[in-house]
């Protein structure tokens, strides 16, 4: 990092007395010294708030800077609820680098002149902002399309801020109370891993065709196509789209938009995107959102900007919605040991302790009309709670968390009476039934049961090569490995067999249970179903 920005770091945070957000009391005697007789004394105390004089500092340290108390922002778990509000307010308005540059770069990418490639090309930047900027123009089949560009040198830029911040990071971390639990270092690291990964374009280029083949023919959300002959690592050419900006509610109700329809199809694509598909766009803040024009009776969204997607796994989301349906119910119970079970608090957690926290929390805010409770805001609250039990913070339900809060304060504004919980109760509901009906435990089976069979040859040389005993063993210890080994094999062998118990017993539930398979059944000869039966038998026994 250079002198020069150094000095300019120094001189923000004395500017905005920063100095102030650190508790003298809990560092050093040569910090604390520091503290008290460093050259900040010498700036005069603003009249702003904790949280204003964090965001102005942030804004004036330029746009990695902007970037990072975004992220910051969506941190209510670790944040004073003062300070998250005022980082919300961060704006990410960057001027726009030199078209010459951004040409310059495209071509380099593409290997082709801009007149080659486009057959119309707008020089003024459509928009801009910290890592990247775009322009607008048009292939030579007449496709208008958007230009996507990354700010030519701005990884050098992020990597001397990121040991920056790496190094704020550790120093909070050690002298700050509350250091620990903040787990600034990992906050960093998050950081790191999501902005390198907005520099690389063609992760969002995937992230973006993903994305569209999951809501293909959809009524209720449209994404853009990605020319990929197009897309390089710094360069990202999509479809132009022509919608109205979300936040546009004048446009939007006089063109007769469906205003409860709209709010209600945003919840409909978050949670569909959570628990069908686990794979949601994590950046769903309003300038990422456009709503279709003329289809007011049936609105549908337009989503952009896909650099930043969330992920949960099976388990997550199988323990995700049983909390939220245990919320849903007030079984305050149930959520402390749904959250000691998956391990989102240690196993020695007091459930009762925890229960009556959860209570505590919960039962104030559902002494409100429904429509007046905030689902995300409840959310929130509960993460704040079990983080008082060492609840351990998943970045996968982080990133769920800001988005359900964008998601409900976007669908409140667009229709300020809608119930949240009346919207995702049965699509839970209705998820968590199919999740476990006969068909859906026999496609999962089917799914993983080659692989299964696969290992299952292997299995005891597998166990022998663990199990082996190494030349220092006595002869005792050996006769003891062979007698586990023997064991194990024994039960492995056990295992494969109500195994395969358990896959016939499934395919014939599946049978039995779905009406299409039996109605084709009925017209099969008795004997060609007892056959089937016989080898399918067989043939899972020879496996």
């Amino acid at each position: 990092m250079g002198l020069r920005r150094l000095l300019a770091i120094c001189w923000i945070i004395c500017h905005y007395r920063l100095d102030t957000l650190i508790p003298a009391d809990k560092l050093p005697l040569r910090a604390r010294l520091l503290l008290r007789f460093g050259p900040w004394r010498l700036f005069p105390r603003r009249h702003y708030s904790r949280g204003e004089r964090l965001r102005c500092a942030l804004e004036n340290l330029g746009p990695i800077f902007i970037k990072f108390g975004q992220v910051l922002s969506t941190r209510r778990d670790l944040l004073p609820d003062d300070v998250s509000e005022e980082l919300t307010k961060l704006q990410d308005q960057v001027p726009p680098f030199a078209s010459e540059l951004a040409v310059a770069a495209i071509e380099t990418a593409l290997g082709k002149p801009i007149a080659e490639l486009f057959a119309a090309f707008d020089r003024e930047a459509l928009a801009s902002a910290s890592i990247a900027q775009v322009h607008t123009a048009t292939l030579h089949n007449n496709i208008d399309v958007v230009v996507k560009v990354v700010r030519p040198g701005i990884e050098r830029t992020i990597a001397a801020d990121i040991r920056l911040l790496q190094t704020i990071a550790v120093l909070v971390q050690r002298y700050v109370p509350d250091g620990r639990r903040l787990r600034p270092v990992e906050v960093v690291e998050d950081y790191q891993h999501t902005i390198f990964d907005e520099l690389d374009l063609q992760r969002e280029g995937a992230n973006t065709s993903q994305l569209k083949r999951n809501f293909k023919d959809s009524e209720v959300l449209y994404v853009p196509e990605v020319y990929w002959d197009y897309t390089r690592r710094n360069v990202l050419v999509m479809e132009r789209i022509h919608g109205i900006p979300v936040t546009d509610l004048h446009t939007l109700r006089e063109q007769g938009t469906d205003m409860k329809k709209l709010a209600e199809r945003g919840v409909e694509i978050f949670f569909t995107q959570v628990f069908r598909d686990s794979f949601f766009h994590a950046d769903m803040h309003p300038g990422n959102i456009f709503v279709a024009h003329d289809r007011p009776a049936s609105p549908q969204y337009i989503a952009i900007d896909c650099a930043i997607i969330g992920s949960l796994s099976d388990f997550d989301q199988y323990y995700l919605a049983r909390n939220l349906l245990a919320i849903f119910q007030r079984n305050y119970r149930e959520v402390a040991e749904l959250h000691v079970e998956c391990g989102w608090v240690p196993p020695e957690t007091r459930v009762h302790e925890f229960e009556a926290a959860i209570r505590s929390v919960s039962e104030p805010i559902f002494e409100k009309p429904l429509a007046e409770i905030s689902f995300g805001q409840l959310l929130l609250y509960l993460f704040q709670t079990a983080r008082r039990f060492d609840m351990e913070v998943q970045p996968s339900l982080v990133l769920l968390q800001k988005t359900l809060l964008n998601i409900e304060g976007l669908g409140r504004q667009l229709y300020p009476q809608l119930d949240l919980w009346s919207t995702a109760m049965p699509f839970l509901e209705r998820w968590v039934r199919d999740r476990y009906s006969p068909q859906s435990m026999l496609k999962r089976v089917s799914h993983r049961l080659p692989g299964w069979l696969e290992q299952l040859p292997h299995l005891p040389e597998t166990l022998l090569e663990r199990g082996a005993p190494g030349k220092h063993n006595t002869a005792a210890d050996e006769l003891r490995h062979k007698n586990e080994v023997g064991l194990i094999i024994r039960e492995q062998a056990n295992r494969a067999r109500n195994q395969r118990i358990a896959i016939i017993a499934l395919i014939s539930a599946a049978l039995i249970a779905d009406p299409g398979i039996r109605d084709g059944l009925r017209h099969l000869p008795d004997s060609s179903i007892v056959l089937f039966g016989v080898a399918l038998y067989f043939f899972i026994r020879s496996r």
